[in-house]
């Protein structure tokens, strides 16, 4: 597997490496000792899975607070997703700054989130599919948000989104 270091510490851009031959590819997707030796989570006790029938389908910004922090990873299936992290951590140097990657089923990549920042996507394409590994279980009372177009934040998504939920349009706005 291939990590590739951002500008916020601990979210990495992680590409497989693929074995080909006539039938195609093989290539592993997550490996706990490569995780580890990055200093990225490698316990994951929980996925995910959420389909998204049409392109330009928000999701986030969403993140889940202690005493249950959830880092996570996060991988397109199916379809074309932006997939973005904010840095919410207050004593981190990337404080309030943002990275976002093209995640798909044809480009393999993946995104390690690690707890103290905030998730969200916009599907590329129709019927997109994601599939995260979590490090903590959904925690109801911890869930939080913040808006996906807060100016604090100043987030480059690709276009406006065109369906977003009642939840995700009314979060507020990130104070510092």
């Amino acid at each position: 597997m291939i990590f590739t270091e951002t500008d916020i510490a601990g979210v990495m851009i992680i590409e497989v490496e693929r074995l080909t031959d006539n039938r195609g590819f093989f290539a592993r997707g997550f490996c706990a000792a490569e995780f580890a030796a990055h200093g990225l989570v490698s316990d994951f006790i929980q996925t995910n899975i959420a389909h998204n029938a049409r392109r330009g389908t928000l999701r986030g910004m969403h993140y889940q607070a202690a005493p249950a922090p959830a880092p996570k990873v996060v991988r397109c299936t199916r379809g074309a997703i932006y997939d973005v992290a904010v840095d919410l951590r207050p004593e981190s140097p990337s404080y309030c700054q943002w990275v976002g990657a093209e995640l798909s089923a044809d480009n393999h990549r993946a995104l390690h989130i690690p707890a103290g920042c905030a998730h969200g996507l916009l599907t590329l394409e129709d019927h997109s599919e994601v599939y995260y590994l979590m490090g903590a279980a959904y925690v109801p009372d911890l869930a939080r948000g913040v808006r996906w177009n807060d100016p604090a934040f100043a987030i480059q998504w690709p276009f406006e989104p065109s369906v977003i939920s009642e939840r995700d349009a009314g979060l507020p706005d990130f104070l510092r």
